[in-house]
């Protein structure tokens, strides 16, 4: 049980590496908090900072996801689903002990997880992610839609202890987007400055 504990902790601390305002502070000198919707997270740096410091800060947020899901698998514990390890990277990176317990939607961390659990799951979840993100220019539309997709992909591999982790964190990753899906639904979400949406709104 020790042991469990330790991954745990080592997993949220994993979790709260605040990514996005690192890279915005040290490499562009803005506050994330203060530019966008204030988040620090994947979907706020695409919009603040553009589509390079966006991919770095989703490569990061998604290795802090799958290094703290594989803990159990590297350390050879098997007395633990590496899915509930994983999720202290998640409870870390919404309410980073490194940002005054604030942080991002979960979205690529999340992802995180899937990779190193289940690297086909993942793939597909990652392939309607980036193709959402290419047509609608809203990462925010892309994780929710790809969130709830989730659930229904978890059905067809019959691991029941997945799908019940799907649920869960669709459920909260929609949740943590309530703000992003009333913009949407008023036509007024920000956008990425790539994909079609976008080239379509700015060739207007």
């Amino acid at each position: 049980m020790g042991v469990i504990i330790i991954m745990f902790i080592v997993a949220y601390l994993l979790g709260s590496i605040p990514s996005g305002a690192l890279i915005a502070r040290q490499f562009y000198h803005v506050d994330l908090h203060k530019e966008g919707s204030g988040n620090v997270g994947t979907t706020n740096t695409f919009r603040v900072l553009g589509t390079k410091a966006g991919i770095v800060v989703l490569i990061l947020d998604l290795l802090k996801g799958t290094l703290a899901t594989l803990q159990p698998i590297i350390f050879h514990v098997t007395t633990i689903n590496p899915l509930i390890i994983g999720l202290g990277a998640i409870l870390g990176h919404t309410f980073s002990v490194f940002d005054h317990f604030r942080g991002g939607k979960a979205v690529a961390t999340s992802a995180g997880l899937l990779l190193a659990y289940n690297p086909s799951y993942f793939a597909i979840e990652a392939t309607i992610f980036v193709t959402l993100i290419l047509l609608s220019s809203m990462v925010s539309f892309a994780s929710v839609i790809a969130a709830a997709l989730a659930v229904v992909i978890s059905l067809f591999y019959h691991d029941i202890f997945l799908t019940v982790i799907a649920i869960g964190l669709s459920s909260f990753i929609i949740y943590r987007h309530k703000d992003n899906i009333k913009r949407i639904l008023a036509g007024n979400e920000n956008l990425v400055p790539f994909g079609l949406y976008y080239h379509l709104r700015k060739n207007k």
